[in-house]
């Protein structure tokens, strides 16, 4: 497989999202010719790295990613909303401030749910949720925003170009200015930093831009080892390779470098053990294993024997 420089890859991905706007893994994938599993792992890093940023708001199972700056673009995706966030949506689009209590239980939780779009602070004791893209001082809030109020539906206006480039400008001159009102964090979400180790090339499988369903399978490991060390608060400093059944990985923990085998299967054999083992002698790092299932109980005997073994010694 060919060898290419991830520096490279990135700048392709940011000007992707540049010229595209919000965009998901499966868009992403097309541009640079890879598999989606390649490039949800270059845009993991990207957000890590704090260069681009990904939605709260699913499409399928995937996030969207943008460029500071474009959150105004996700309107666009607004259409993906489930029943209710639309109906707290179109609420908050059209009277741009919302009193919490005033609201349907309904709403209250929906407007909960579209972090995108629903920003909520405190004014006195009263939750206020302010429209994502309003930043001047709440208005007096007129007392038609009342429980029951039925939305408007509006047609978009993101499709004529001139209004994106003014709305472009306008979100880009108010994120200078001060924000007067302190924002409520009622999510109780704290990001931790992971530690990152720069790579410099990985290797690059090239596949046709049709999603297989063996990618798919690929992709959803992928993401659930992604998960795992997210939690464990592990950063990937390189992805060394992947198959149908296993996936190697660099990671720092807890500022330590190692390699990461994860099968993807739910029995592990020696052989495994004895394959992860020499993956690690050729990086000279200790190693994790990580698998779908538990460990046997003979290969848990194996490892606990080996553990307090001081030498082997042959009788002549």
């Amino acid at each position: 497989m060919p060898t290419q420089d991830t520096s490279k890859i990135k700048e392709k991905i940011l000007f992707t999202l540049r010229r595209r706007g919000p965009c998901l893994p499966v868009h992403i994938a097309s541009e640079i010719e890879t598999s989606i599993l390649f490039a949800s792992a270059f845009l993991s890093e990207l957000f890590s790295e704090k260069k681009i940023k990904m939605s709260n708001m699913k499409i399928g199972s995937s996030s969207l990613y943008f460029i500071p700056g474009q959150e105004y673009l996700l309107e666009k995706f607004s259409h993906h909303l489930k029943s209710k966030e639309k109906d707290a949506f179109e609420l908050l689009v059209n009277h741009k401030f919302l009193e919490d209590y005033k609201q349907d239980p309904a709403i209250r939780v929906a407007l909960r749910s579209i972090k995108d779009f629903a920003i909520p602070f405190k004014e006195g004791e009263k939750i206020i949720w302010r429209y994502y893209t309003e930043k001047e001082p709440v208005p007096q809030l007129p007392k038609t925003i009342l429980q029951k109020t039925e939305p408007i539906i509006q047609k978009s206006k993101y499709e004529n170009k001139e209004f994106i480039n003014e709305k472009d400008k306008e979100i880009k001159s108010l994120n200078k200015q001060e924000d007067n009102q302190k924002e409520l964090d009622i999510f109780g979400e704290q990001k931790k930093e992971p530690i990152k180790k720069p790579i410099k090339k990985i290797l690059v499988k090239r596949t046709s831009k049709k999603t297989s369903a063996s990618e798919k399978k690929n992709e959803r490991f992928f993401n659930k080892v992604k998960e795992f060390l997210i939690e464990k608060s592990i950063s990937i400093s390189g992805i060394e390779g992947f198959s149908k059944t296993d996936l190697i990985l660099k990671i720092i923990d807890g500022g330590v470098e190692k390699v990461l085998i994860a099968y993807n299967k739910k029995r592990l054999l020696e052989a495994d053990l004895l394959k992860a083992h020499k993956k690690a002698l050729e990086y000279n790092l200790p190693y994790i294993i990580l698998s779908l299932g538990d460990l046997p109980k003979k290969l848990e005997n194996i490892i606990e024997a080996v553990r307090n073994l001081s030498g082997i010694d042959k009788l002549s």
